[in-house]
């Protein structure tokens, strides 16, 4: 299950999937710089950009450090 939109904002480190490595798996971690998907929850993952500028499904949070 892909976190609700309600526990993501600007700031969080989280993992996404792209929409090309969909078939891989292949995840990339990032910081999010804006939230793209409108609707509270999405079955494939609210749809985000990243600080660097890629675009893609959250998958999961990453814990905070310390």
């Amino acid at each position: 299950m892909t976190p609700p939109r309600s526990l993501i904002r600007p700031g969080l480190t989280v993992d996404v999937i792209q929409k090309h490595h969909q078939a891989s798996g292949q995840l990339t971690r990032g910081v999010v710089a804006a939230l793209l998907t409108n609707s509270a929850s999405h079955p494939h993952g609210i749809k985000v950009r990243l600080i660097s500028g890629v675009v893609g499904r959250v998958q999961a949070l990453v814990p905070a450090q310390g």
